[in-house]
């Protein structure tokens, strides 16, 4: 396994579910790195999250980063695989709490250089629609590209999920 890797898709494409496979491969466990933040009253997130973990077995250990990403990568840095899911819920936290979500970016692409042990992130991507109709969706959709970009750039390989089948993205032999 490469040291870095992306998966984006859409909703529904089976993307954390290649990630999980994709993270355990090497050694049979990884650190999975949880960026869902739960509101009160959310009952649909709830449910998201509580189906995630049923899926997941005792080969995985959980750590909750909503907001500090980089954090949570330092501190688990060593022998297994991580999976972070998702970067574009981490980057939601960071929209709401009024975060500078461009300085986490950079910090976190910085911090992949130094890490030893493998990363997988999983991303939505977002832009493939129309034009959202207010202010908010347009920044977030825009944030989320950026986003996408620069953790793309900075990894190893870059795949893009469809109907639960990876594409590889990244490294590519088409030349521009």
């Amino acid at each position: 396994m490469k040291k870095s890797i992306l998966i984006t898709g859409g909703a529904r494409s089976g993307k954390s579910q290649l990630a999980e496979r994709k993270a355990l491969q090497p050694c049979g466990r990884a650190i999975y790195i949880a960026t869902s933040r739960i509101y009160d009253g959310d009952t649909e997130m709830a449910a998201r999250v509580a189906a995630h973990k049923a899926r997941r077995g005792p080969e995985w250990t959980e750590v909750d980063a909503p907001t500090d990403l980089v954090g949570a990568l330092v501190s688990t840095d060593g022998d297994q695989p991580r999976l972070v899911d998702c970067l574009t819920l981490w980057l939601t936290n960071l929209m709401l709490d009024d975060a500078d979500w461009q300085a986490e970016t950079g910090r976190l692409v910085e911090i992949l250089t130094t890490q030893s042990a493998p990363v997988v992130f999983v991303t939505n991507e977002v832009g493939l629609g129309i034009v959202p109709d207010n202010k908010l969706a347009r920044a977030f959709r825009d944030a989320a590209g950026y986003v996408n970009q620069a953790v793309a750039e900075a990894c190893d390989e870059v795949w893009l999920a469809v109907a639960g089948h990876p594409m590889r993205v990244k490294p590519n032999d088409t030349p521009f």
